[in-house]
């Protein structure tokens, strides 16, 4: 992470649609930052059931591309900052699940006391909004973000913890004092994230209880304005969200674009089109025949769907393939087209009829001589 990246401060309030906006960058990114806090004071020592816990959460829950941060604490934190380069990255493999069990403290040090629990908040909440600010700064997409927090303390309390909530936070702690700078900045850091939490008691080995706690939190960056000169305003996120969304959202436009019409194309295939002949000689009726996607109409035979001519041979064909219509003669007996003989199948006039495959009627217009033999007239049919 960039060194020269400023110190974050909650900031403004996000709109639902830069809410969504993150959300969709973080999904699209993949990875996720989790962190392990573990109270190691001795009132918390993992029993073989809480270690259970723990390794079924680094082995089924943990994905590839998640970072993960261990972040030990009693009155103090033990911890340097969080940054991705402190972090263990996760691919999955069993080599990872045993790094991180390792470099979980799940022993209990008998030599620290009184946990001092929203602190460790603090800590943890404002180094992870700072990895994601960062992220925001650097142009790079930001995270979802969790907290599994392994300890006997109440987490995500009112600021200015008591002793009747918690009894061990050490007496000279700020966070004692409701209106001291670090319990309102933690508190402003809790509203600002929103954090979910979800519970699970644990007996100690000492037949105490601890819990573990998981916190998601939602990605999110910190929203900074600035009043500017030339009566503007420069924000941070909404120009963040345009950098990151504009090629997924052009790649989402052309697959509707894309579809639609492959859409409009399927509809226009499985529509029927209706096919009107015209005899040139007035005693015969004209005559209307169906014609569906791959089906065929032939020439020379008799039928509801076929056009009759001198003879008893079939002479040929009427073929829709997708929106084009082919004459297709089979060779028994001749048959011409503007008074030339047709030996193989083509395109009838050469005429796409997408453009007309939509109505309930499709018109041509030219004319078709079936002759049965060199003695016999012409008869000729207008399609139209």
């Amino acid at each position: 992470m960039n060194n020269t990246c400023p110190t974050v401060i909650p900031g403004q309030p996000l709109s639902p649609w830069q809410k969504a906006g993150l959300s969709l960058v973080a999904r699209l990114q993949g990875g996720r930052d989790i962190v392990l806090a573990i109270d190691v004071t001795p009132s918390v020592n993992p029993n073989e059931e809480g270690k259970l816990h723990l390794h079924q959460i680094v082995e089924d829950s943990l994905r590839a591309g998640d970072l993960v941060y261990i972040v030990p604490f009693a009155s103090t934190v033990q911890s340097k900052p969080i940054t991705p380069e402190g972090a263990i990255g996760f691919e999955g493999k069993k080599e990872d699940v045993k790094k991180v069990l390792q470099a979980s403290p799940l022993k209990s040090d008998p030599n620290l006391k009184n946990a001092d629990i929203q602190q460790a908040e603090l800590f943890v909440y404002q180094n992870l909004a700072q990895l994601n600010y960062c992220r925001l700064r650097e142009n790079v997409p930001i995270r979802s973000q969790s907290v599994v927090w392994i300890t006997d303390a109440p987490v995500l309390t009112e600021p200015g913890i008591e002793s009747k909530t918690w009894i061990e936070t050490p007496e000279n702690s700020p966070f004692r004092q409701a209106n001291s700078q670090e319990s309102q900045l933690r508190w402003r850091w809790i509203k600002r994230l929103e954090p979910n939490k979800r519970e699970r008691e644990i007996p100690t080995v000492q037949n105490q209880v601890y819990k573990l706690i998981v916190v998601d939190i939602s990605p999110t960056v910190p929203e900074i304005c600035t009043p500017v000169p030339g009566n503007k305003e420069i924000c941070q996120v909404t120009p963040y969200l345009i950098r990151q969304l504009w090629l997924p959202t052009l790649f989402v436009l052309i697959g509707f674009f894309f579809g639609a019409i492959a859409l409009k194309k399927c509809f226009s295939l499985r529509k029927k089109w209706k096919l009107v002949v015209k005899f040139d000689n007035e005693q015969y009726e004209p005559k209307t025949c169906y014609l569906r996607n791959n089906q065929k109409i032939p020439i020379g035979e008799e039928g509801a769907n076929a056009i009759d001519c001198p003879g008893s041979e079939t002479r040929g064909y009427l073929e829709r393939k997708g929106e084009r219509l082919y004459l297709k003669p089979t060779q028994i007996e001749p048959i011409y087209y503007r008074g030339e003989e047709v030996k193989k199948k083509f395109p009838y006039l050469g005429l796409r009829l997408g453009s007309i495959a939509h109505t309930e009627e499709i018109g041509i217009s030219s004319s078709l001589s079936m002759l049965q033999n060199s003695h016999t007239k012409g008869v000729n049919y207008d399609f139209y």
